[in-house]
C-alpha cells in the first residue's frame, strides 16, 4: 500500500517532495532585491520602501549590530508589531547568525521578565509605545543593549524620533541613529548553517509556563518553501510585479512570521503592514488596493470582512485572490460564504513546534469542508491511540496527530525534559485529536486537553462550537468543560449574539438538542459581550475555563 496515498490529491504544481536549497533566512530578501529592486517590499500607511533600500537598511542595521558587539547565537529579542523596523531588525539580527527572540508587544514587564530569563536575552530591540514596561524589565534584568524606535519612525510626514524625544536611558540605542551612523552594506562575515537556530518561538506551556521553541533555519528555509510551492495553483497566474501580500499576522507570531513575511520574499510580493487590527480602518484599507494576491489570516477577520455592511461596495469578491485561514478552525458556514464569492481558500493547520505549518486542504483539487486537509510535502503524519502514543489508530477512529519531518522543531531552549516529552523518535507529538477519512483527509476533533469527559463518555467542545455557528443569532460561541458534581464534567456554552438581537439559554439548548446527542447538549449558557482571544484572534477556551473555576471555588 502507498504509505502516502495523500500525494494523488496534490494541485497540479504542487510536488510530492522539495529539494531545499541550502540558504539562511536572511538569503530570501536577496532574491526579491536582485529581481525587482524598485518594487515596493513593503507599505506602511502609505509609505512606501523598495526592495533595494530595505536590503540596504538591512546591511546597515546588521553592520552597527555587529558594531556594537552582536554575535553569533546571541538572543536579540525583537518586540514590535507589523511596521518596517521589524523586517530590518529580523532580517539583520539573522544575518550575524543570532537567534531571534519573538516577543508579543504587549508583553508586562513580568512576561518580558520571564522570557529574558529563559533565553538570555543580550539585545532587545523595541519601541517607544512600550517603553515603561521595558524600563521595568531593564531595572530587574540587565539586558546590555537596548534599542528603541518610534513606531511612526518610517512613515513620510510624521517626522521621525530620536534619543532625546524619547527620553532614552543612558546607553540605550535609537533605531534609526543606528543605521545613519553605518554607511556599511557588506555582508557580514558570519557563516550561518541550516542547521543553526533562527528562531526562538514562545508557545503557550500545558503548565502555564511558555516553551521557546526553536526553529532552525533549515525549518523556515522548509516552511516558506512549502507554504509557497502548496499556494502556486493560484498565486503564480498573478505576475511578480503585481504580487502583494496583506500583513496583518503579527510578524512575532509564527503564522505570520512565515506565510507573511517570509513568503512575501520568496514570492518578491509587497507586504500592506497592519501594526494592529480594527475592522473600520481595514475596510478603509482595502478600498486602497485594486487587488489583494493572499491574504492570510485568522476565521475572526474573516467573518468581521466578509460581513462588513462595507464589504459589498468594497466589491471584496473580486479583491481578494486567496484567503488562507489557520490558527482556529473555520465554521462550516463561513467557508461557504467565502466560496460562493469566488475566492480561492484554503485552511490549514501547524504549531510554533512545527515551523506554523503541517497540513491543509490543497486549494484548486479536492477540498473537504470541516477538513484541514492532508499533509504538506515532505511531512508524515500519524494518528495515534490516546493512552501510549505508540499504535496506529483505524481509520475512522479519533487519534492524537504526530508529525515527523523538516518542519520539525529542533526542540524547546533549554528544556530537554518538555523536549523528550513532546518529540519521541523524531515524531512531534501535537495534542490535537483527529480522525482520517478513506481519502486520507484530517478532519480535527479537538485539543486533547480540551476534550470534556462527561458520565464517561468522550465530548469534544469542537462539533458543539459547529452547532453554535448554525443558530441564526449567534455571531461567535465557544463550548467549554466545566467540573460537574453528578457528570464529572459537562459543558457550557458562552455565545456573543449578532448585534440588536435577544436570545435565552433555553432557546439555545432547545436548539442543540435537534442537532446533537443527549450528552453533548450544553447545560448552561452565558451571553458575553465579547470572548476572550489570543493577539492573532483565537479564542481562548483556557480562559474561559479559569473563570469558571475561579467562579466556583467563590460558591
Amino acid at each position: 500500500m502507498d504509505e502516502r496515498p495523500w500525494h494523488r490529491h496534490y494541485d497540479y504544481a504542487t510536488p510530492t517532495t522539495i529539494r531545499y536549497p541550502h540558504l539562511a533566512v536572511h538569503d530570501l530578501l536577496g532574491i526579491p532585491a536582485n529581481a525587482y529592486p524598485d518594487k515596493a517590499a513593503l507599505t506602511y500607511f502609505g509609505t512606501e520602501m523598495t526592495f533595494w533600500e530595505l536590503r540596504l537598511q538591512v546591511l546597515r542595521f546588521a553592520n552597527a549590530l555587529g558594531a556594537l558587539g552582536v554575535k553569533k547565537g546571541e538572543r536579540v529579542g525583537i518586540q514590535l508589531p507589523n511596521c518596517p523596523q521589524y523586517p530590518i531588525a529580523y532580517y539583520a539580527a539573522l544575518s550575524l547568525g543570532a537567534i531571534v527572540v519573538n516577543l508579543n508587544p504587549m508583553y508586562t514587564a513580568d512576561e518580558l521578565k520571564m522570557t529574558a530569563l529563559a533565553t538570555g536575552m543580550t539585545t532587545l530591540v523595541t519601541f517607544d509605545m512600550v517603553l515603561p514596561a521595558v524600563r521595568a524589565l531593564c531595572k530587574e534584568i540587565p539586558i546590555p543593549r537596548v534599542i528603541a524606535t518610534g513606531v511612526t519612525d518610517y512613515i513620510k510626514g510624521f517626522g521621525a524620533s530620536t534619543a532625546q524625544s524619547l527620553a532614552l536611558e543612558e546607553g540605550w540605542r535609537h533605531f534609526s541613529a543606528l543605521i545613519e551612523g553605518c554607511p556599511s552594506t557588506k555582508l557580514p562575515r558570519v557563516q550561518v548553517n541550516p542547521e543553526d537556530p533562527a528562531l526562538i518561538q514562545f508557545t503557550g506551556g500545558t503548565t502555564g509556563i511558555p516553551k521557546g521553541a526553536v526553529l532552525t533555519h533549515a525549518n523556515v528555509i522548509a516552511a516558506t518553501l512549502q507554504c509557497s510551492l502548496w499556494g502556486s495553483a493560484t498565486i503564480n497566474l498573478t505576475p511578480p510585479e503585481r504580487r502583494n501580500v496583506m500583513a496583518i499576522l503579527p510578524y512575532f507570531h509564527v503564522y505570520g512570521n512565515i506565510v507573511v513575511m517570509n513568503w512575501a520574499m520568496f514570492n518578491c510580493a509587497t507586504q500592506i503592514q497592519v501594526p494592529r487590527f480594527n475592522i473600520d480602518e481595514m475596510m478603509g484599507l482595502l478600498a486602497n488596493f485594486k487587488e489583494i494576491t493572499f491574504f492570510p489570516t485568522v476565521p475572526t477577520l474573516i467573518n468581521a470582512l466578509i460581513n462588513h455592511p462595507k464589504a459589498p461596495e468594497l466589491d471584496l469578491a473580486r479583491k481578494l485572490k486567496l484567503l488562507n485561514s489557520g490558527a482556529a478552525p473555520m465554521p462550516v458556514e463561513l467557508i461557504e460564504q467565502i466560496r460562493d464569492m469566488g475566492i480561492f481558500f484554503s485552511e490549514g493547520y501547524g504549531l510554533s513546534e512545527s515551523t506554523s505549518l503541517g497540513i491543509s486542504n490543497p486549494i484548486l483539487g479536492l477540498m473537504k469542508v470541516g477538513s484541514i486537509g492532508i499533509p504538506f510535502p515532505d511531512n508524515d503524519v500519524r494518528l495515534v491511540d490516546l493512552r501510549e502514543g505508540n499504535e496506529e489508530v483505524p481509520q475512522g477512529e479519533p487519534g492524537e496527530i504526530i508529525m515527523k519531518g523538516p518542519l520539525i522543531m529542533q526542540g524547546y531552549w533549554n528544556n530537554p525534559q518538555e523536549t523528550a516529552e513532546q518529540i519521541r523518535d523524531g515524531w512531534l507529538y501535537t495534542g490535537d485529536i483527529a480522525v482520517r477519512d478513506e481519502d486520507g483527509y484530517i478532519f480535527i476533533v479537538d485539543r486533547k486537553k480540551d476534550m470534556v469527559i462527561a458520565g464517561g463518555f468522550n465530548i469534544y467542545p469542537r462539533e458543539i462550537d459547529e452547532v453554535l455557528f448554525k443558530h441564526p443569532k449567534v455571531q461567535e460561541a465557544v463550548a467549554v468543560g466545566i467540573t460537574d458534581p453528578y457528570r464529572g464534567e459537562t459543558v457550557k456554552a458562552c455565545i456573543v449574539l449578532k448585534p440588536g438581537v435577544t436570545a435565552t439559554e433555553e432557546e439555545i439548548i432547545t436548539f442543540c438538542r435537534e442537532k446533537l446527542a443527549a450528552y453533548k447538549v450544553p447545560r448552561r449558557v452565558e451571553f458575553r459581550d465579547s470572548l476572550p482571544k489570543s493577539v492573532i484572534g483565537k479564542v481562548l477556551r483556557k480562559i474561559l475555563r479559569a473563570e469558571e473555576e475561579a467562579r466556583q471555588k467563590k460558591q
